[in-house]
């Protein structure tokens, strides 16, 4: 029997140790990729005699320094918080009886049953209600960079930080699509005013693989009937 169990013992154990050991950066669903490089200035072949050629300008001469090209970086105010409860409750009953009773008869089939009364009744009651609350809030601040300028000026954003304090590390990750128009004047805008946002907040180490159940645990959850 040890012989036989041998074979498939040795590779589920290398499994686990290659799973409990792999530390790799956790998954996302933001917006890709989440940095790029600024485009090459054109060349300005062409001079019109005038110190701003508008070809090759950064920057407009009457605006604040904002975020408007591939690359440039924005600050994005994280303000966000949700709020939300529900609550049904329901009742129902239902009773019933029935009454039988057979009178004297003679010379008639179950005769013995002449005299007797027969009774029934059920009574049904239930009772049901539910009730749910969700309070969830997120602030701080993250930098992100311009990823791509829609036809309509609109812009695509998407960032990264990571911090990593003794032996873990935190991700935070941010995208989604900013209007020009709500770019302040200290190049910052609100999370509420991003389009398609999509904010994440994972960690990786030791104190966050002791809040995941094991791939096993799972695995049996997942195909046990009961």
């Amino acid at each position: 029997m040890r012989i036989a169990m041998r074979p498939l013992f040795l590779p589920l154990l290398a499994v686990a140790l290659t799973a409990g050991c792999a530390m790799t950066t956790p998954g996302t669903s933001v917006h890709q990729p989440m940095s790029t490089r600024p485009a090459p200035l054109a060349v300005n072949t062409q001079s019109n005699g005038s110190i701003y050629q508008p070809s090759t300008a950064r920057l407009a001469l009457f605006e604040d320094r904002r975020a408007r090209f591939v690359g440039d970086v924005l600050t994005v105010v994280l303000e966000e918080k949700t709020t939300a409860s529900k609550g049904s409750s329901s009742n129902a009953d239902r009773k019933g009886s029935v009454k039988i009773g057979i009178p004297t008869a003679t010379k008639l089939p179950g005769a013995g049953l002449e005299g007797a009364n027969l009774s029934a009744s059920s009574d049904s009651s239930f009772e049901g209600g539910g009730k749910s609350a969700s309070n969830n809030a997120f602030t701080g601040n993250i930098s992100v960079t311009v990823i791509e300028v829609y036809p309509n000026g609109n812009l695509l954003v998407s960032g990264e930080k990571q911090v990593t304090i003794n032996q873990g590390t935190e991700y935070i990750r941010f995208s989604g699509v900013v209007n020009p128009l709500n770019v302040g004047a200290a190049n910052t805008v609100s999370s509420t005013r991003v389009a398609d946002a999509r904010i994440e907040y994972k960690g990786r180490g030791y104190l966050d693989e002791s809040q995941t159940m094991g791939w096993l645990q799972r695995f049996f959850m997942s195909a046990s009937p009961f």
